[in-house]
């Protein structure tokens, strides 16, 4: 995920203070920009004291007789002044000017403070604004406080002997709301440690004990992230097919610094192929930089992994590949701030998702539309649901569901509708339009129109404005005989398709089989309750299927969905099996962390129970069965899964093949039997140890029907389909 450094901290998305943009509202036209225009920052960091001492000369153009400026500062700064000058004079002693007044005060956040400065009479349009300040940033990072969904460890801002992050969330220097600004820094930290910081390093220089780096961001962003770490360093330069040289970095612990020409290795792969599809790369360097928390941000020239995620070979394209394309969406071309994050949407397109088309894994493309439909068939319900044009930031995997998988499932949609080359094109010219500026839906809307010389408004009314999908299902289907004009025999296919919501303008794929072959087509859905296409086949056909590659994006049942542990999680009746006597267990961790981490109207409706007779008769079940214990579940397994699955003392049995010893696991679900769209969830160790390392992670393994593990790491894993929509064909009297 790319991180707004300005306001986005990790995965969880924030506004600005809302105070400070009131502040700025009251004396800016709407539609103008912030007047910020280039912060020159020198910064010495003492991390064993977790202290900034800082000066920051901000260059301004604004228009005339305005009486103040709001800005934002942690409060945890001190200023010690705030001068004013002339910008011809930045870097020189003259730049300081006179002093201003200023006024501090508390944002209606409980986190951001507003500095209020007041201008003096008849200055110029151009001034400086020096100012100068110090004080502690200390908010080390804390566990995440989710269950489920994956985010990194939560902190504002950190300087000590751990290591640096300061971000624009942090408010280590002065800004103002909506600023895009340009930024030199020099930046000094004890002998050891390295700075990496958005744009270039310029000049690093060792005196006694200390290191200045210089760093220089010439495109305009929305903020500046400095990090600083004991890191081990190694580069080298990636030329593009057009002749751009670019700067590639790792900056990794000691421990892991073997690591780094995988890196490199991934990275020059992933800029060779979007290179190709968005243009030039937007930036003179790119950097892999190892975090002492758990994250995974974007920011303008570099990423910043976790050190967990460094250690365990990040280099995925949902990965590393997703930090890689939010160089041009969001690092490049902005997401706007009053407006619907799309950022997440095309970025989770181009590389969760298109990546496996580029390399042609077929299976790969195919598993990432099914997770995106499933997100939001699980995470969704119908009375939550919000348009995707709604969608700010990630609090929870309902935001997931919408703004990432629908937003970027819309994008396919979007491709399918207008055909690959005006999408490509159009998409290209929208990166290059918008280089260093704020865009919006309207924005892509816009171009997207333009460049494939159609409207777009009724697919930008229906996919992006308006909440909710398309629930469709197979009609009426029969066939017959007839004779063609040179008396072949061919047949009649007619197929009816029935919305239930919406309805939805949309082309909807089928597959026809026939006794000897199979034919793709499509349905071009009316906007009524029902659609009904006919073909003319020479062969007879015997059965329909809707929509088997899952290339449109709808509400499916839940018994339509592949048998999941997310599916008991997002049952709103559900139980939990202790089915185990030991209370040291591993399993007792994950009903401790069941019991602390569901919402109060979960706990409510849920049940934990010792014996399978005490379980309600409908909703989900999650068995946790201890080691040497198969016979406490072997009736529900056996009830609910059939002959896919058998647990002995020593092993298990999957689909047919065995699995023995002491390290072996197994998590797997199945559709319970008579609770229609519940399922029966089971983690089952041969022996205790084989539970002890998953435990804490159980809930990150949702979206698989089972997961074998061997000593806690996966090695296989595996879908049982759902309930597909296939109807057999009726043959109809020959007339």
């Amino acid at each position: 995920m790319y991180i707004r450094t300005r306001a986005f901290p990790l995965y969880l998305i924030m506004l600005f203070l809302a105070g400070a943009v009131d502040a700025w509202a009251e004396i800016s036209p709407a539609g103008q920009e912030s007047p910020l225009l280039h912060h020159h920052l020198s910064v010495e960091l003492t991390p064993g004291t977790h202290e900034i001492t800082a000066t920051d000369q901000i260059e301004l153009e604004i228009e005339p007789n305005h009486p103040s400026l709001t800005f934002t500062l942690a409060p945890t700064l001190r200023i010690e002044s705030i001068r004013i000058g002339t910008s011809s004079a930045v870097g020189s002693e003259e730049s300081a000017g006179i002093a201003v007044p200023f006024t501090r005060m508390r944002s209606r956040e409980a986190s951001g403070e507003q500095v209020i400065v007041t201008l003096p009479q008849g200055y110029g349009r151009k001034m400086t604004l020096t100012w100068i300040y110090r004080g502690a940033i200390n908010d080390p990072p804390k566990e995440p406080r989710h269950l489920r969904f994956v985010t990194p460890s939560e902190t504002a801002g950190h300087i000590g002997e751990e290591g640096v992050y300061l971000s624009g969330e942090t408010q280590w220097y002065p800004d103002l709301p909506g600023a895009f600004g340009t930024y030199r820094m020099t930046a000094q930290v004890p002998q050891g440690w390295t700075v990496v910081a958005s744009g270039r390093k310029e000049d690093e220089v060792t005196n006694v004990g200390t290191v200045a780096s210089t760093w220089s961001a010439p495109n305009r962003s929305e903020a500046f992230t400095l990090v600083a770490n004991h890191f081990v360093s190694k580069s080298r330069i990636w030329q593009s097919e057009t002749g751009q040289r670019i700067d590639l970095r790792t900056y990794f612990f000691p421990e892991d610094a073997a690591l780094a020409d995988e890196y490199l290795d991934a990275t020059t792969q992933y800029l060779e192929a979007y290179v190709r599809i968005l243009g030039d790369y937007p930036f003179d360097a790119f950097a892999v930089v190892e975090n002492f928390f758990a994250s995974g941000l974007g920011m303008p020239s570099f990423t910043l992994l976790g050190s967990g995620s460094i250690k365990r070979h990040y280099v995925q394209p949902y990965a590393l590949g997703h930090e890689i394309v939010h160089s041009w969406i969001g690092n490049s071309v902005f997401n706007r701030d009053d407006a619907g994050n799309w950022v997440e949407g095309l970025t989770t397109y181009l590389a969760n998702y298109y990546w496996h088309e580029l390399v042609h894994d077929d299976r790969q493309a195919l598993e990432q539309r099914r997770l995106m439909l499933q997100g939001y068939n699980l995470y969704v319900k119908p009375e939550d649901d919000y348009a995707v044009s709604h969608f700010v930031r990630k609090h929870d995997e309902k935001d997931n569901a919408i703004g990432y998988q629908k937003s970027a499932f819309m994008f396919h949609l979007f491709r399918q509708e207008i055909g690959e080359e005006p999408f490509w094109r159009s998409l290209k010219t929208f990166v290059r339009e918008y280089r260093n500026q704020p865009a919006d839906w309207a924005a892509i809307e816009k171009v997207f129109s333009r460049e494939s010389g159609r409207s777009l408004r009724w697919f930008f009314e229906q996919w992006v404005e308006q909440s909710g999908a398309p629930v469709i299902s197979l009609g009426d289907i029969h066939t017959r005989r007839v004779t063609g004009d040179e008396g072949k025999e061919t047949w009649l296919l007619t197929v009816q398709v029935h919305q239930s919501e919406g309805p939805f303008r949309m082309t909807v794929p089928i597959r026809i089989i026939m006794k000897g072959s199979t034919e793709s087509k499509s349905i071009r859905l009316r906007l009524s309750p029902l659609s009904e296409a006919e073909f003319v086949l020479h062969d007879q056909p015997v059965r329909v299927e809707l929509d088997p590659d899952l290339m449109m994006f709808r509400r499916l049942a839940r018994h339509q969905l592949p048998p999941m542990l997310n599916g008991y999680v997002t049952d709103p009746h559900k139980a939990v099996l202790r089915a185990f006597s030991d209370p040291a267990s591993p399993l007792q961790q994950i009903v401790s962390r069941i019991a602390d981490h569901e919402p109060s109207e979960s706990k409510r409706a849920m049940r934990i129970v010792s014996e399978e007779s005490s379980l309600p008769q409908g909703g989900s079940v999650l068995v946790l069965a201890g080691a040497g214990q198969p016979e406490a579940v072997s009736k529900l397994v056996r009830d609910s899964c059939g002959d896919r699955v058998a647990l002995r003392e020593t092993g298990f049995q999957i689909d047919g093949q065995e699995y023995e010893g002491p390290k072996m696991a197994v998590l797997f679900s199945c559709p319970r039997a008579h609770a229609p769209g519940s399922v029966v969830t089971v983690l089952y160790g041969v022996t205790p140890g084989a539970v002890e390392k998953l435990s804490r992670f159980l809930f990150y393994y949702g979206w698989h029907s089972y997961v074998l593990f061997q000593d806690g790491a996966v090695t296989k894993r595996g879908l049982w389909h759902g309930t597909p929509d296939v109807k057999e064909v009726r043959v109809d009297a020959t007339s």
